[in-house]
């Protein structure tokens, strides 16, 4: 009998083994596959590293700009406390009242440039000195010093960043500090070159630039990391296990406190920066380490702690919110999986 005829006569128990085999072997090749894909580790290599670099650049560049009117007022009121001194609201009518609305975009050009190039080394290299201080420490060490893994990361990132950044702080400053002093990032720069010098003008600032940012960038990192632990455990998630509106909350609310703790710690040495940065005989004429101590004198250390505090707050708590949720998005469209502390002894990541 011909095949087809032979098939046909089959009893119907013969074949229900094999149309369950099948089946039985379509689902295991899903299983195996999709284990597969769920198990296979991230690829953490220099493609990597240069989308979080570009994540960086993108979310410091973005917030810092948006946030310039702020940072403007806060300026303003660190280097003239006396006329400044009704808080960042009157400050800001202060501001528009002397100079037009057009001065709360004062410095635009390089917190722009200048927050790129930083944010691109920050949160870059957090990422670059982060893992790979984990693959050599393994897991299990990682996630017990996983603190101390994240103020070593960010305190090398964020001083590498500000070799490129202290220059274009220093511009903004001098801007801010004289609005008549030149039109922008691109007449300022050769013009404090010219007058000060090219370490005078630009790096006369780099010491409290240090002490500003990486204290700054420390708690920043380190707060994060702890208050989003907290918050996953608090409501029983993991960033594995969660959906992105739940992973952008996380990362807003734990932004948003990180943000506040490091602008108190580290505001003293931004006062300073904000000072030194005010003129070329700011604080003397001698060396810097003198200008900074006489600076200090002049202030006070409670007026160093607190001068334009509750606006940096309201800045810094902010903008440090609006870093990592853009962070997080700009590295989720580039289809990075971001690196996560693992807890070895429990299921999924923290």
């Amino acid at each position: 009998r011909g095949f087809g005829e032979s098939a046909l006569s089959c009893p119907l128990s013969d074949l229900v083994p094999t149309v369950m085999n099948v089946e039985y072997f379509r689902k295991l090749r899903s299983n195996v596959l999709a284990a597969s894909a769920h198990e296979q580790p991230a690829k953490y290599d220099l493609t990597y590293y240069l989308k979080g670099a570009l994540a960086g650049g993108i979310c410091c560049g973005v917030t810092h700009s948006a946030l310039c009117p702020v940072d403007v007022v806060k300026t303003n009121i660190q280097l003239d406390p006396v006329k400044y001194n009704g808080g960042m609201i009157k400050g800001f009518r202060q501001v528009v009242q002397a100079d037009g609305v057009g001065a709360l975009a004062t410095g635009l050009g390089p917190t722009a440039a200048g927050y790129f190039i930083q944010g691109w080394f920050k949160f870059g290299g957090v990422e670059f000195f982060k893992i790979n201080m984990v693959n050599a420490m393994g897991d299990e060490a990682a996630w017990k010093y996983r603190t101390g893994i994240y103020l070593a990361a960010a305190a090398m990132a964020e001083t590498i960043a500000d070799v490129f950044l202290c220059p274009l702080e220093a511009t903004r400053i001098r801007l801010v500090a004289n609005p008549k002093f030149a039109s922008g990032l691109f007449t300022a720069a050769p013009k404090i070159a010219r007058q000060d010098g090219f370490i005078k003008g630009f790096y006369s600032g780099f010491g409290p630039i240090l002490f500003k940012q990486v204290p700054y960038t420390m708690a920043k990192f380190a707060v994060q990391g702890a208050a989003a632990e907290q918050i996953y455990h608090a409501i029983g998630a993991t960033p594995a296990s969660s959906g992105e509106a739940l992973k952008m909350g996380v990362s807003l609310g734990s932004g948003v406190i990180a943000g506040v703790a490091a602008a108190i710690i580290s505001h003293p040495a931004d006062t300073l920066l904000s000072l030194i940065n005010k003129s070329e005989t700011a604080g003397g004429t001698g060396g810097i380490p003198s200008r900074l101590i006489n600076l200090s004198k002049e202030m006070g250390f409670r007026k160093l702690c607190l001068t334009g505090l509750g606006a940096r707050c309201v800045m810094i708590g902010t903008l440090t919110a609006g870093q990592f949720g853009i962070f997080d998005t700009v590295m989720a469209a580039t289809g990075a999986q971001k690196f996560h502390f693992h807890n070895p002894s429990e299921d999924g990541e923290h």
